[in-house]
């Protein structure tokens, strides 16, 4: 298994196309904008507020509001992107036969895709707000 490069010299080196070499600074930036993202994303949600009060309403307020749905979907793209890319180097890594490799590889495209999509949806498609209201009414009985 051959070593994989940790500079960029080492990476210009080893890689013979600029799109590997761009994946390769890719992981790099994305690994470490994530831990940024994701410690603001823990901080908003775990420890500026009480965790044993979040319910529903609390979930749909939030998620009403247009940038958290902007911040949430970028986190979700940017940690999609990262993982499958790590995956495919994996998938380079352990496995030798060109057929096995492309089969292993659009499975893993194929299901990334459709867990970006449906994350996607899932933000975007509703109206949490009025979710939210419907349910307060009727866990308030009217």
């Amino acid at each position: 298994m051959a070593t994989r490069p940790k500079t960029l010299q080492q990476a210009r080196a080893t890689y013979t196309t600029n799109r590997e070499l761009a994946w390769w600074v890719f992981m790099r930036i994305s690994g470490f904008l994530l831990i940024f993202l994701v410690f603001a994303h823990i901080f908003f949600n775990n420890i500026q507020i009480n965790v044993a009060t979040v319910d529903y309403a609390y979930v749909a307020a939030r998620l009403s509001k247009a940038w958290v749905k902007v911040y949430e979907s970028f986190l979700l793209g940017l940690a999609m992107l990262h993982g499958t890319n790590g995956l495919r180097y994996s998938i380079e890594d352990y496995f030798k036969r060109p057929g096995t490799r492309f089969w292993l590889k659009a499975v893993l495209f194929t299901a990334a895709g459709a867990m970006f999509v449906v994350g996607v949806m899932a933000l975007w498609a509703f109206s949490y707000q009025q979710m939210g209201d419907a349910m307060n009414a009727v866990g308030h009985g009217g």
